[in-house]
């Protein structure tokens, strides 16, 4: 590939990585996806070798736990408070359907209403259930700090390999 469309490539790749990871503070924009969907194309155009295929391989794992870390951190999150897994289950269900109808804050809504009545029904005491609701909410914030984190590496594996081992 000539010099000049090898660093259109990286310019766009990178561009494209960074719409990502300012996506993931939107709780709408499916930003590890996005920031992976870049490095697959690049590694497309400029073909994989033995190290880029283990970076991409790493930016693929982070991509997978970065996607459901939301759900173990609120999962967690609320549990620690003593949430039964139903009422877990419940406010799972809820991120997704809000998610979709409602983006974009209509999943953490739904799941923190969908915790909140379950917890409320199932122990009879609105001050448990809210703390629940609040861990789950604090898990949910947390998450988003780690998807965050999650994204920088992913980007910074794309540099090392975009830069240093294709030179």
């Amino acid at each position: 590939m000539e010099i000049i469309g090898e660093v259109a490539l990286q310019i766009v790749v990178l561009a494209v990585m960074l719409v990502g990871l300012f996506g993931l503070l939107t709780l709408v924009i499916p930003g590890l996806t996005i920031i992976w969907v870049a490095a697959l194309v690049y590694g497309l155009v400029t073909g994989f070798d033995i190290w880029s295929g283990i970076l991409f391989g790493i930016i693929t794992l982070l991509m997978l736990f970065g996607n459901v870390v939301d759900n173990l951190f609120m999962g967690a999150g609320a549990r620690k408070t003593g949430a039964s897994w139903l009422s877990v289950g419940v406010a799972l269900l809820g991120g997704i359907i809000g998610s979709l109808l409602m983006p974009p804050l209509g999943g953490l809504v739904l799941a923190m209403v969908g915790i909140f009545l379950v917890e409320l029904i199932r122990i009879k005491d609105w001050r448990k259930a809210w703390e629940s609701t609040r861990n789950l909410a604090m898990g949910c914030g947390w998450a988003g700090v780690t998807r965050f984190g999650i994204g920088i590496v992913m980007i910074l594996l794309w540099w090392i390999w975009a830069f240093l081992i294709n030179r």
